[in-house]
């Protein structure tokens, strides 16, 4: 057996099902569950037919490199979006199995030197954290080191990272917008992280799985390789993003993403995938390319999205202390008592599930950053996230 298994931590979900095993929750309320980040929300219904209309793919394998139909759709979709001009599907775009499996892979494909600058070789991640980031360097056999989020903007604060770390690094994660705080980092602090990518030349890998659902229609997110180009790196050198189908359109289930970028990097990263057998079946593709194709569903997403928001923070801003954030589906409260401690007791009395901020973080000097936090997935209809906004406020009165 592979011996860095030991390594690992056990996941949130995990954690959390341990935390509540022995907490009977109230049976007078109805169950709200605002812990996992599925979303609810309807598919698009051309990616459903496409997916019927395909399904005879499943005769033929498929190649792991993708569709050149799907790879058009992906490149045309990013060039409108991130108003991408150098970008090309033969070059530039790679589809994978969804971001978790990118972003773990891609590190046990392009991370491999036990020593850089005489040191042991490190990943660079935020904290908090999506905990593939720390896994993926984990079995990696390198070094996961936390970089700190500001808890006052909920920005990276990439001056925190030292000059050893960078030196020794292979792979650096970003996330933009974030989890848990969904924040998205400006275009001048994504060119600054660049430029360090560049100056100790080390793999920049940015999830930008929650880019679409931004909440001022006005100001989308800046991605990674539109800022790579505003800055001249027309080759996207030593960048990577990865997108998803799961959160901008409601598939967590198709398992459908992409990477995109440097296109050495690419070329070494579909070698490692075509050995480690995870094509794309042909039908997920053809409903993958249909999804990419339409942005009307997105924008009734963001909508919806924008909806619950608009319900709950007013709520929970009389109560709590949090960022409103600009993106995604979560909300970052802090809470008055220790975060566990909090979950259990609002579960026991509210039938209210949420995730412990300290499960989404890791210690470091001391200080746990998701400590006395807890994450809400706002996915729910909007009654049921007012509700659960509401007994969360009844709850603080009764601590």
């Amino acid at each position: 057996m592979n011996p860095r298994l030991s390594q690992l931590n056990p996941y949130p979900f995990g954690r959390l099902r341990a935390l509540l095993k022995n907490v009977e929750p109230n049976s007078e309320l109805n169950a709200l569950k605002l812990s996992l980040g599925e979303p609810e929300h309807e598919p698009p219904a051309a990616a459903i037919e496409a997916l019927k209309s395909a399904i005879s793919g499943v005769s033929k394998y498929p190649a792991t490199g993708g569709t050149i139909e799907l790879k058009t759709a992906i490149t045309d979709w990013l060039g409108k979006r991130f108003n991408l001009t150098s970008v090309f599907p033969d070059r530039h775009v790679l589809p994978v199995n969804g971001t978790r499996e990118a972003l773990f892979s891609v590190v046990q494909a392009l991370v491999g030197n036990e020593k850089v600058a005489g040191k042991q070789s490190c990943v660079l991640m935020p904290n908090p954290f999506y905990q593939i980031y720390e896994g993926a360097a984990i079995l990696a056999g390198v070094d996961p080191v936390f970089y700190p989020i500001d808890p006052a903007t909920n920005q990276p604060d990439f001056d925190a990272i030292s000059e050893q770390d960078l030196n020794r690094c292979e792979l650096m994660y970003i996330c933009t917008p974030g989890n848990p705080s969904g924040q998205s980092i400006a275009a001048e602090q994504l060119k600054k992280v660049i430029a360090l990518a560049l100056k100790y030349d080390f793999i920049l890998v940015s999830d930008e799985c929650y880019s679409e659902l931004y909440l001022d229609e006005n100001k989308p997110c800046v991605g990674l390789l539109q800022a790579c180009e505003e800055m001249g790196n027309m080759d996207y050198k030593n960048c990577l993003i990865c997108h998803s189908l799961s959160k901008r359109s409601n598939l967590p289930g198709l398992r459908s993403g992409f990477v995109a970028g440097d296109a050495e990097l690419l070329a070494n990263f579909l070698m490692y995938r075509t050995y480690h057998g995870s094509a794309m079946a042909l039908h997920q593709q053809a409903a993958s390319q249909a999804a990419w194709q339409d942005e009307a569903h997105v924008a009734r997403n963001r909508q919806l999205y924008r909806e619950k928001y608009d319900a709950v923070i007013p709520l929970l801003d009389q109560k709590f202390s949090f960022i409103a954030p600009d993106n995604g589906f979560y909300l970052w409260l802090e809470t008055p008592i220790d975060d566990q401690e909090f979950t259990k007791s609002l579960y026991r009395d509210q039938n209210l599930l949420v995730v412990p901020g300290s499960f989404l973080a890791r210690e470091v000097a001391g200080t746990n950053p998701g400590s006395q936090r807890i994450r809400l997935a706002l996915v729910s209809s909007v009654e049921s996230c007012v509700q659960a906004a509401e007994r969360l406020c009844n709850h603080l009165g009764t601590l």
